[in-house]
This record gives structure tokens, C-alpha cells and sequence, in this order.
């Protein structure tokens, strides 16, 4: 990185976090620090809401699985628009009406305190995963960039959240998130005309599209009905609804957004905006990936992206044979580059019995770089099994690096650390929240005064902060970081959203049932996910309709005794 890169990058950064600690400065009680003074209209609303989804994973790891699979992954939000709906037309006005702070708190008005303080844990569980894991991606970038140690720059970052988060709460979550997005959504834009200019003066962006197309990159629906496979029309509509809806509807990191507006129509008009932008906003981020892909069609790619992978395979023992890999991708990607190139021109002259043969050569160099891949990734796990051999989240990244011009090098990198920030300070704020209202002041003496509880805040708020580090700091590669985060999710959500269902929708349904209920359900649910029985969208759905089964079959069995009546009735 060039100096220019530096103090693009820098500023952006400090400027982003100053701002929210002046605009938040004298927050002087626990109400206005997790709800930022109810001041936010619909606009704030809706840009938090997806800032605080749109984590550094989604700009980092988005386009390298659109770069391997095409834009199949956007079916995974299909089910969320649908999901907007629900919330604003029941959750929404629920929570206004019972003017709470928090998700849960409404679970102890209808059912009882272990139910509220059980999906509180719940939540504190998954969420603090996930917070570790939206500090852990950015800092594999900037430890690719600098050389730097991986758990020093996880410290880092972990402590710039924590800065304005601890200091100015919820309203500090909000104002930056609107900085931020505008930095995100600028960057990318610049990414994807750099990316275009940078393909041959005979390639226009038709001919990108075609080549796409004929790569499978563009194909976007799946209507099999294989349980197994990940992304489906299916699953997205179901599993991915039923995701949303827990997501949007339950946690707590997106719940405190829009309990934070104006009014419940500045919340509700929030999430409209989040329903028609969500998915378009994916499609485009995906959409940069399948171009980073063309790109390479005439470009030479790296036979794994991953520096760290390819410096292990320096050693020695295992470097002629690298080289010998790498020249052969070398020539593959020369002579794909000419056979594209004779493709398009055979598709603008609509000679088919050319095209079907220039489609059938490049076929088979796809097939013998993928082998070339395989043997890498098997070459890397013997010179160094710590070394992850999944490379989809480096794809971006050294695009970024080793093809922008200075200064645009220091602007993406500040996309993806904002976008770092900006999910991580969502969950920082939400994790401390819930640890003080629905825990600490739930079960502390009544006599306690009101000021006590915002030092406690913003003391729980650092520790999930400190706690995340830690988790960032021993985290791993799984098989893709934006995977890793929706499954995660996914093993949690379903449960918790049963929990609310049962709690809005089946009155007869009391306390005890629905606790045990849940834990029975739980240990299923991690039981299934760990054998593998299905892809893990389907996941939510399972734990949704478990949690509600076994409900309303204790219920029976229980009778009437439960003490934990609704208050809602």
C-alpha cells in the first residue's frame, strides 16, 4: 500500500469513529443508551438495519462465493421480504404497544422469567459467536496486506468497535451506521467499474455477461427439491423466511435498531426500505464477484489466493512441485484467454457448430484448472495442515490488491473495515443490553438507582467486546466466513423464533411448556446440525416447528397448573 492508500484508509476510519463519539457525547441514562433517545426516522432506521447485516463478511467473502458458485447465494435472502412484512405488521406493533427495551422482555409479560432469561442466553450465545467471527474477517485482510500478526490486528479492531460503541451506545451505533454505508456502497460501485475497465478493449460488458452465462455464473434459481442443497428456490423462501424473521424479528442486534425510531411508523417504514433494498444490494455485491471472474477469464489468477497458503508451499520440499502446478495454470489461463475471446466472436456471428466447439475446449481447460486446484489444496494440507485450503475469501481481496490504482486500494480496504465496524458495534451494543436488562437488572435488588444501570451497560458492552476479541483470536476458516455466520445463526434462530410465535400466536400455550420445550429442542437441533442431516437453512424451519410441537404436546400433558398465565389477555 502507498502512502495515499494510507491516509485514505486512516481517515476514513478515525473520521467515522470521532463522529460517533461527539454526536453521542452526554448520554446521561440507561433508556437513551439502548435506545438512542427514540430520535431515528425511517432513513436511519433502514440504513442500520442493513449496515448491521451487511457485515465486513458480506463485502469480503460475498463475491469470492459468487466467484466459485455463481449468483445462486442470492436465493438465501428470498424468504426476507416476506419476513419485513410479518414484523411490521406483528412484531412492530407488539413491542410499541408493550413499550419494551428489549426482545425478550416481552417473553416474561406473556410467559415467565426463566423463558425470558433462556432466550436471552440464547441469544447471548450466538450472538457473541458471530460478533467474533465480524472481527476475525477484516483482520485475515489486513494481516494478507501488512504481514502483521493475525491476533494483533484482531485486538485492534476489536478495540476501535469498542471505542464508540462502550462510549456512546445506541445512538453512536446509528449515526455511524449512515457514514458507513455510504463509504460501502461508493467503494463497491468503484470496484465493479474497475473491474469492467479492466477487461480487454475488445470485451464490452455484453460480452462479460455472455461469458458469465456460459460459465454458469448467472444462473440464479434452484427449484430442486434436495434437502442437501444449500441454496434453492426452496429453502431461500422457507429457511431463508424463517432466518429473516428471527433474524429481524428476535435478535436483539436488530431488534434495538428500529426500537430506536421516532415512532412505530418511522420503524415500520425502516424496514420497508430494508424489504425492497435488501436483496437487489446482495445481487449487486454478488454480481462484483461473478465480474471478478470474467476478469480472470483474461487475467492471470494465483492457483490459490490465499498468501498464506501459497507462502507455506515456498518450503523446500514441496516448491519445484508448486512451481510446476503453477506454470501449467500458467498456460491453461493463456490459451482459455484466446479460446474466450474466439467464443465471443463466434457468438457474434451466431456460427454455432463453432460455438459448441470453442464451448466444449473451454470446458475441458475449467476441468483441468479445477484438477490443478484439487492437487494444490492437497499439496497445502501436507506442507501445512493449520492452513486453510478454501481460498473464497481471499478472491476479493487480491483483486483489490494487486489490480486497483492508488488511493482506490485504501478506499475499498475502508469498505470492509467499516463494514466491520458497523456490524460489529450492532452487536456489541445488543450484547450488553441484553446482559444488563434482561440478566443483571432482571435478578438485582429493586432499591438499585437508575444511573447504576448505564455504567453496568457500557461495562457488559466492553466485556462482549474483550470476549469477542478472544473468540476472533482463536477462530479458524470454516468453509466460507459469510457460511459460518448464517450457520451459526441458523442452529439458534429457529428455536427463538418458535419461542415468539408460540408467545404471539397460541395463547393456551404457558411457561413451563414453552421452556422445556426449547431446551428439548435446542439439543436437537445441534444433534441434527452435527450429523449433517440437512443443509443448514433447513435448520430454522426445524427448530421453529420443533420448539412449537413439543410445546403444545407438554402443554397437554401439563394442564392448566402452569403458573406462567399470559399477561396479554
Amino acid at each position: 500500500m502507498e502512502l495515499v492508500d494510507w491516509i485514505i484508509l486512516l481517515s476514513t476510519l478515525i473520521f467515522i469513529v470521532a463522529y460517533g463519539m461527539w454526536k453521542t457525547r452526554g448520554t446521561q441514562n440507561i433508556k437513551d443508551y439502548v435506545l438512542g433517545g427514540k430520535e431515528a426516522n425511517w432513513a436511519t432506521i433502514g440504513l442500520s438495519v442493513m449496515a448491521t447485516q451487511a457485515s465486513a463478511i458480506t463485502f469480503l467473502s460475498t463475491p469470492g462465493q459468487a466467484y466459485h458458485d455463481g449468483m445462486g447465494f442470492v436465493q438465501f435472502y428470498f424468504g426476507l421480504p416476506f419476513a419485513m412484512l410479518v414484523i411490521i405488521l406483528v412484531f412492530i406493533p407488539l413491542y410499541y404497544r408493550l413499550n419494551v427495551q428489549t426482545a425478550y422482555e416481552f417473553l416474561e409479560n406473556r410467559f415467565n422469567a426463566k423463558t425470558r432469561t433462556l432466550t436471552a442466553i440464547l441469544f447471548l450465545i450466538q450472538r457473541g459467536l458471530s460478533a467474533g467471527i465480524t472481527i476475525y474477517a477484516p483482520a485475515i485482510i489486513l494481516s494478507a496486506v501488512l504481514g502483521w500478526p493475525l491476533k494483533l490486528l484482531v485486538v485492534a479492531i476489536g478495540g476501535l468497535v469498542i471505542l464508540y460503541t462502550v462510549s456512546g451506545g445506541t445512538k453512536a451505533v446509528n449515526v455511524t451506521h449512515k457514514q458507513q454505508m455510504f463509504v460501502i456502497m461508493g467503494g463497491m460501485f468503484v470496484a465493479l467499474y474497475m473491474i469492467i475497465s479492466g477487461l480487454p478493449s475488445e470485451v464490452s460488458f455484453a460480452d462479460a455477461l455472455t461469458i458469465a452465462d456460459q460459465s454458469g455464473k448467472l444462473d440464479v434459481f434452484d427449484f430442486s427439491l434436495d434437502p442437501n442443497n444449500r441454496y434453492t428456490f426452496w429453502s431461500g423462501i422457507t429457511g431463508g423466511f424463517f432466518l429473516a424473521l428471527s433474524y429481524f424479528g428476535t435478535d436483539q442486534s436488530q431488534v434495538q435498531r428500529y426500537l430506536s425510531g421516532k415512532s412505530k411508523r418511522e420503524s415500520q417504514l425502516g424496514l420497508v426500505f430494508n424489504g425492497i433494498f435488501k436483496i437487489p444490494m446482495q445481487f449487486f455485491i454478488l454480481f462484483i464477484g461473478v465480474m471478478v471472474f470474467v476478469f480472470y477469464q483474461f487475467n492471470t489468477s494465483p492457483i490459490h489466493f490465499n498468501p498464506a497458503a501459497r507462502a507455506a508451499l515456498q518450503a523446500p520440499e514441496y516448491q519445484s512441485e508448486y512451481k510446476a502446478l503453477s506454470n501449467e495454470l500458467s498456460g491453461i489461463q493463456k490459451e482459455r484467454s484466446l479460446l474466450q475471446l474466439k467464443y465471443l466472436e463466434s457468438n457474434h456471428g451466431s456460427e454455432s457448430s463453432e460455438i459448441v466447439l470453442v464451448e466444449s475446449e473451454i470446458q475441458t481447460l475449467d476441468a483441468r484448472e479445477n484438477d490443478l486446484r484439487s492437487r494444490v489444496k492437497e499439496l497445502i494440507a501436507e506442507a501445512d495442515p493449520n492452513i486453510s485450503s478454501n481460498d473464497k475469501d481471499y478472491v476479493f481481496i487480491h483483486y483489490i490488491l494487486n489490480n486497483l490504482p492508488v488511493g482506490l486500494i485504501g478506499l475499498l480496504l475502508a469498505v470492509i473495515l467499516s463494514a466491520a465496524m458497523s456490524s460489529t458495534a450492532s452487536e456489541l451494543n445488543a450484547l450488553g443490553t441484553i446482559t444488563t436488562l434482561d440478566i443483571y437488572k432482571r435478578y438485582a435488588p429493586a432499591s438499585i438507582a437508575p444511573q447504576h444501570y448505564l455504567k453496568v451497560s457500557k461495562v457488559f458492552t466492553l466485556v462482549w467486546g474483550i470476549i469477542a476479541i478472544i473468540i476472533a483470536s482463536v477462530a479458524s476458516l470454516f468453509e466460507n466466513l459469510i457460511q459460518l455466520v448464517n450457520i451459526i445463526g441458523s442452529i439458534f434462530y429457529g428455536n427463538v423464533l418458535g419461542i415468539f410465535l408460540l408467545a404471539f400466536f397460541f395463547k393456551r400455550i404457558q411457561g413451563k411448556a414453552v421452556f422445556y420445550s426449547a431446551i428439548i429442542t435446542q439439543i436437537l437441533v445441534i444433534i441434527v446440525f452435527y450429523v449433517d442431516l440437512m443443509s443448514y437453512l433447513w435448520l430454522n424451519l426445524l427448530g421453529c416447528a420443533l420448539v412449537i410441537l413439543f410445546a403444545q404436546i407438554l402443554q397437554g400433558l401439563m394442564g392448566k397448573g402452569d403458573n406462567g398465565i399470559s399477561n396479554m389477555d
